[in-house]
C-alpha cells in the first residue's frame, strides 16, 4: 500500500512536516505542484481544442453550446487526453510548430538568445529558429504582438508592461527566462570627467534604451536617492542602444545608463568613460530576458517548450567564465552585434578599460542566469507606479506569478540538470536599502521623490 493510500502514514507524513501524499516536502509546495499540474494540464486540452477547432469563432461557439466540462469530456472519450497531459509534464511531444522568428536587439545582454543559433542549442531542441536583429524595443514589442515574432528578447519590464496595458494595448505575457544580470552602466561624455557627484547633474540629458527598462529605474533611483528629480531636474529620453554613442559623440547628450557593448564601445571610440557598473547599484539586477505571448506558450505548448529549453541551456554555457571568449568571436559577427572582439571579451571577461586610464577586473561585470524571480518583478512593478507608469491599486504578487513563470523554468532547468533556487530566497539590496516583497506599498510610499 502506498503511503497516499494510507491514512496512517498520511497523518505521519503530516506529523513530520511532509504533505498528505508523501511525495513534497511540506503542504505548500503539495499546493503548488497540485496548482501546477492542474495548470498544465489547461495548457494540453486547450491545445487540443485549438487543434480540433482551428477557426476562434467555431470553437467559441462549441464551447458556449455545451460547456467546458462536457466539451473534454466528449473530446476524451474520443482523443487520449490523459496521455497528451503526461507527455507534456514529462517534457515530451514534438514542437508543434518548428520555424521560428525570435526577435532581438544588438547587444551584449541577448547573448543566450543569439548564441542558440550559431552554437546549435536551438536545433539540439529540433527547431529552426531565425534570429532577427531589431531597431529598437517598440519595433520588438509591436512585431511579436503582431505576431510577425514568435518569441523576443526584452527587456525584464515590458512583459509587465504589454500584460498590465502601459504603452501598448493590454495583451496577457509571459517571461519564463531572464537572459542577463548586471551588464550595465552609466557612461559619461568626456567633458564630465571632474562631474562625478550626481548632485552636480543638474540640467544633464541621459538616454536610456526604453522607457520601460530597468535602465530607467535604475537611473532615476541613482539620481533621486542623491537629491535630484529625474523629471525637473535632469532630462531622460529613450534612444535605441546601437544610437547611444553617435548621441554622446555628437553631444547630445551627457551620458547614458544602457546596456553593453556601448558602454565600452564608448570607452574604445574614446568620446565617454565609465561612471559606473550597474551592479555597483544593484549586484545581481535583471535586464533582458526571453518573452513570448501567453497564446504561443498556452497553443504551441511542446515549441514552447523546446524553445525555452534551448534558451536555458545556452545562459548555463554562458555562465561560466572559460566559455566567454569563444561566445565573444561567435557574437561579433555583422549579422549578430557587429562589433570587434575585443570590446565583446573586455565586457564578458570583465577585464576592461574605464576610459579614465585604468584597468578594472570584475568577473560578474555581466552575468547570465536564467531564474525569473517574482520578487524581481514586484520590485520593477514599484518602480513603474512610484514614477506614475500605472496607477492605482494593484496585486502585485498575483501579477509577478502570471507574468515571471518561475515553475516553468526551474522545471526545464532540472531537465536540462541544473538546479534550480528556493524560488523565496531572493534577496535585493539597491544602494544599500532591503526591499521586502511582501510590502510594495510601504516601499513605494517610503520614496521621499515619486509621482505616484
Amino acid at each position: 500500500m502506498s503511503t497516499f493510500d494510507d491514512p496512517f502514514n498520511a497523518e505521519a507524513a503530516l506529523s513530520r512536516g511532509c504533505c498528505s501524499c508523501g511525495r513534497h516536502a511540506s503542504a505548500a509546495e503539495h499546493d503548488a505542484a497540485t496548482a501546477e499540474e492542474t495548470r498544465l494540464n489547461r495548457v494540453v486540452d486547450a491545445a487540443v481544442v485549438r487543434a480540433l477547432f482551428p477557426e476562434d469563432a467555431t470553437r467559441r461557439a462549441f464551447l458556449r453550446g455545451v460547456g467546458t466540462a462536457t466539451a473534454m469530456a466528449a473530446i476524451g472519450s474520443l482523443f487520449p487526453l490523459a496521455t497528451a497531459r503526461d507527455v507534456f509534464a514529462q517534457g515530451g511531444g514534438a514542437p508543434e510548430k518548428k520555424d521560428l522568428k525570435v526577435g532581438f536587439i544588438p547587444i551584449t545582454c541577448a547573448t543566450p538568445i543569439i548564441m542558440a543559433h550559431p552554437m546549435g542549442f536551438y536545433s539540439k531542441q529540433g527547431l529552426n529558429v531565425e534570429v532577427v536583429k531589431t531597431a529598437g524595443w517598440a519595433v520588438i514589442r509591436d512585431k511579436t504582438l503582431n505576431k510577425e515574432y514568435d518569441a523576443a528578447h526584452m527587456l525584464s519590464p515590458m512583459p509587465l508592461a504589454i500584460t498590465l496595458g502601459v504603452g501598448s494595448a493590454p495583451q496577457p505575457f509571459t517571461m519564463p527566462a531572464v537572459e542577463n544580470i548586471n551588464g550595465q552602466a552609466i557612461t559619461l561624455a568626456m567633458k564630465h570627467k571632474d562631474k562625478r557627484d550626481p548632485k552636480s547633474w543638474k540640467g544633464f540629458k541621459f538616454a536610456v534604451p526604453f522607457d520601460y527598462s530597468m535602465h530607467n529605474y535604475l537611473l532615476r533611483y541613482y539620481v533621486a536617492e542623491h537629491g535630484l528629480d529625474p523629471d525637473t531636474d535632469i532630462q531622460i529620453r529613450a534612444v535605441p542602444p546601437p544610437e547611444m554613442v553617435a548621441n554622446l559623440r555628437a553631444d547630445n547628450i551627457d551620458g547614458f545608463l544602457g546596456p553593453d557593448p556601448f558602454n565600452q564601445r564608448a570607452v574604445f571610440d574614446g568620446v565617454g568613460f565609465i561612471h559606473l557598473l550597474s551592479k555597483e547599484l544593484w549586484n545581481g539586477h535583471p535586464c533582458c530576458a526571453f518573452a513570448a505571448s501567453k497564446a504561443f506558450v498556452t497553443e504551441t505548448p511542446n515549441t514552447y517548450a523546446a524553445l525555452l529549453k534551448a534558451i536555458i541551456e545556452a545562459t548555463a554555457f554562458a555562465a561560466k567564465p572559460e566559455n566567454r571568449k569563444q561566445i565573444a568571436e561567435v557574437i561579433a559577427p555583422q549579422n549578430y552585434l557587429n562589433q570587434p572582439v575585443t570590446v565583446l571579451e573586455q565586457i564578458l571577461t570583465g577585464t576592461y578599460a574605464d576610459g579614465l586610464g585604468q584597468v578594472k577586473r570584475d568577473a560578474n561585470r555581466i552575468d547570465f542566469d536564467p531564474f525569473p524571480w517574482e520578487q524581481f518583478a514586484i520590485w520593477i512593478l514599484t518602480q513603474m507606479k512610484r514614477w506614475g507608469q500605472i496607477k492605482g491599486d494593484i496585486d502585485y504578487a498575483k501579477v509577478a506569478k502570471e507574468v515571471y513563470l518561475a515553475t516553468d523554468a526551474a522545471r526545464l532547468m532540472k531537465e536540462a540538470g541544473l538546479t534550480p533556487p528556493d524560488p523565496s530566497s531572493k534577496t535585493i539590496v539597491v544602494m544599500g536599502k532591503n526591499f521586502d516583497a511582501s510590502k510594495p506599498e510601504e516601499y513605494v510610499k517610503s520614496f521621499a521623490i515619486k509621482r505616484s
